[in-house]
């Protein structure tokens, strides 16, 4: 409560005025990658964090763990080339005793960048101890050089310590740790020349670096500037006073022709300015912070747009969501050259930065060598006046904020977006689109549009297992794919996959501007292969969402047989996550009740009987723009089963049956072993027939054989001899 207390009085330029965006936007489609794409991973190998597009290559190499590929750029599965960059036991001996775990006592591949056509320069942690090495990709061979030299300012130490790089006109711009316990960061220029940041707090307090972008400013400017450097971050603010570690956005940039001051800043920065980078969302209390940003540059750098995305603070406890916010360069190029700086004031024993509203020496401090620089004598860095350095030390925090751009961009509840690329797209119209891939915390890649201020989030594809954060992203306009890369694996996916669209509907709802459905043959294809002459026999709606022109969804009709007393479930899978399911029996609404419930959208009959026949229907129902369609239909025909095959009854049908068969056996088989005896007997004779009337009396009473069973059957040469085992009732009197 105190935090909040302090919070409230100190830090007022820290409470946002964001607009409150809608917060549960969610994904029209969740889909698995399954066949959409590919997946790597290489068993013992780790981290897979690290990737560089050699497109003219037509590869793409990946650092991970002690080990660097390279993978087929169409299919990823196509190992071409793979080195082994291991540390040796001893120095993971020595990193152990340090402190360090096991874990990160490895060889993690950080930086990868493209030097020439096939070499390119690599940095690894090497068990805390930074190395870099030149690489080549040849003959379709990977080769490490041997030039190995001194990682420090370059890569960072801790694998696991965000870092960010560029490779400019030879030259390496890094941002990361300069010393083994993380203490002094550092943005640094090396390779052919170092210039780094002052160790001091008003230039970087614990920043925790996020991306660097290089902007081509030089090219065609009339006023004759420099390229820059564009730096991301997250650090503490030493602005604000608070007692809890409160973090705030940064952006800072750097010219590329600074080669330092003189005297003052020497083989320093002396353009080196930082401000408040805000991403206001729902007059949130503390700042949300950046974790990934992306230069989208339609045509020239003036048109170059800085796509973040950010996440909570880790200390609130207020239910995470994440934003998407939008800066325009010219917005940021504004705050760096006319606005006012920040000045540590030291006021009854309390120092506090504020706006300093006093003089500013010229040329104007931070500010980059050009045309009018130039004309007043001055024609680089080490030129610039003691003044105008000593002030730029004491002064690299602006005092204004950069705010994101008018249009409204994504903003969502119970998501930790992790990384962000954008693409952009011709719709059927010509228009022009730009389709946000957003890596989560979860293992998946959401792909969104900003239709004039709404979001839509056409699709969220599970990449990794939900443990598993999307921890890099990078995308290939020539080939079409993204490419995503976490702890356990690697994956590839198409930026397009039109033909998952199963209608007309489906397609249309969807609007996704890659993809068009074809009325002719009536599939769902990329708008990128239709001919202009076939434009009027495609259907795409993507602001409005009409899919008024889409031919009705034709019902299935599935039989489902019960039994009195069973409980039936029919299943309805809608075809979006925006859709609605209605269902109804004999064109009668279904609502819950003690007869019917409505789960998941599937439908339960509870104690079924003979009166639950009929015809029920499930219709999955999408709105747009004011507009209600019909994106699925399935009908089942619920029939009352036969008795005789009602689950309960058939066991006891089928047991009785098996001992009236066994009955019958026992019955039926000696009865035609005996008929068979006696034929045979009769043909061979052994039967004699006496005809004299006295062997009739001597003879006892003649027996029936259905009268008198048989036990014994003798035979010898002369006679046959049959002896009874049981009397006939006849022959008991007699004897009586």
């Amino acid at each position: 409560m105190l935090f909040f207390l302090v919070l409230s009085f100190w830090v007022p330029a820290v409470l946002t005025s964001g607009q409150v965006w809608p917060l549960n936007n969610t994904p029209r489609k969740t889909v698995t990658l399954s066949n959409r794409g590919h997946v790597f991973k290489e068993e013992g190998v780790w981290n897979y964090t690290t990737m560089l597009l050699m497109e003219d290559e037509g590869v793409l190499i990946l650092g991970a763990r002690e080990a660097i590929f390279a993978l087929d750029l169409n299919n990823i599965t196509h190992k071409k080339a793979m080195v082994k960059w291991a540390v040796t036991s001893e120095m993971q001996r020595t990193c152990i005793s340090k402190g360090k775990t096991q874990t990160e006592c490895h060889n993690y591949i950080r930086i990868l960048h493209k030097m020439s056509n096939d070499t390119m320069f690599v940095c690894g942690t090497n068990a805390f101890n930074p190395t870099c090495d030149i690489m080549s990709y040849k003959d379709g061979k990977l080769t490490l050089k041997g030039k190995q030299q001194d990682g420090k300012g370059k890569c960072p130490f801790d694998p696991f310590q965000r870092c960010a790089s560029e490779f400019v006109d030879g030259q390496l711009y890094s941002a990361t740790s300069f010393n083994y316990s993380g203490s002094q960061p550092v943005v640094m220029r090396s390779l052919n020349d170092t210039i780094r940041t002052e160790f001091l707090t008003s230039w970087l307090n614990e920043p925790s670096f996020i991306g660097m972008k290089h902007v081509a400013e030089g090219d065609g400017n009339p006023e004759g500037d420099d390229d820059k450097i564009y730096i991301f971050f997250n650090e503490r603010p030493v602005e604000y006073d608070t007692y809890s570690k409160m973090e705030v956005s940064r952006v800072a940039r750097v010219c590329k022709g600074d080669v330092g001051g003189q005297q003052i800043l020497q083989e320093k920065w002396t353009s080196f300015l930082k401000t408040h980078l805000n991403c206001p969302v729902l007059q949130t209390r503390l700042p949300l912070l950046i974790q990934d940003v992306f230069l989208f540059c339609p045509d020239t750098w003036k048109t170059c747009m800085f796509y973040g995305v950010f996440t909570p603070q880790r200390e609130i406890l207020w239910p995470e969501y994440s934003a998407v916010c939008a800066y325009r360069i010219q917005d940021i190029r504004d705050v760096f050259s006319k606005g006012k700086f920040k000045k540590l004031y030291n006021d009854s024993f309390i120092e506090k930065w504020a706006r300093y509203d006093g003089p500013v020496p010229d040329p104007r401090p931070g500010a980059c060598i050009n045309s009018k620089t130039r004309e007043k004598g001055f024609s680089a860095s080490l030129d610039l006046p003691d003044e105008t350095l000593q002030f730029i030390r004491d002064h690299p925090l602006m005092d204004q904020t950069v705010k994101p751009s008018e249009q409204l961009q994504l903003v969502k509840k119970g998501a930790v977006f992790t990384r962000i690329v954008v693409a952009s797209t011709t719709a059927l119209d010509g228009s022009s689109h730009q389709v946000m891939f957003i890596g989560t915390a979860s293992g998946s890649v959401l792909k969104a549009v900003n239709y004039d201020g709404k979001m839509v989030i056409i699709e969220e594809v599970q990449l990794f297992k939900q443990s598993e954060p999307v921890k890099i992203l990078q995308l290939s306009i020539t080939v079409g794919q993204l490419y995503a890369g976490s702890e356990e694996a690697t994956v590839q996916m198409p930026l397009s996959t039109c033909d998952h669209y199963a209608s007309c509907m489906d397609c249309v709802l969807a609007r996704d501007p890659y993809c068009g459905w074809d009325l002719s043959t009536e599939r769902c294809i990329a708008i990128k292969n239709i001919h202009p002459d076939t434009h009027s026999e495609m259907v795409q709606s993507l602001k409005d969402g009409n899919a008024a022109r889409c031919p009705a969804v034709e019902c299935t009709t599935i039989i489902k047989t019960f039994y009195p007393g069973n409980e039936v479930m029919l299943l309805c899978q809608p075809g979006s996550n925006l859709a609605r399911v209605q269902w109804s029996v004999n064109n009668q609404t279904i609502q819950n009740s003690n007869k019917y419930n409505i789960h998941h959208n599937n439908l339960l009959i509870l104690n079924a009987s003979d009166s639950d026949t009929g015809f029920y229907t499930c219709t999955s129902v999408e709105s747009s723009n004011g507009n209600d369609y019909v994106i699925q239909n399935a009908t089942y025909e619920v029939r009352l089963g036969n008795i005789t095959e009602y689950p309960s009854v058939r066991p006891q049908v089928q047991e009785q049956q098996k001992c009236l068969f066994f009955l019958n056996t026992l019955v039926i088989i000696p009865t035609l072993m005996l008929l068979a005896l006696v034929v045979w007997n009769f043909y061979k004779g052994h039967f004699a027939v006496q005809s004299s009337s006295k062997k009739a009396e001597e003879s006892p009473k003649s027996v029936s054989f259905y009268q008198v069973p048989l036990q014994i059957v003798q035979e010898s040469s002369t006679e046959i001899i049959i002896n009874r085992v049981a009397e006939s009732p006849d022959m008991t009197n007699q004897h009586n």
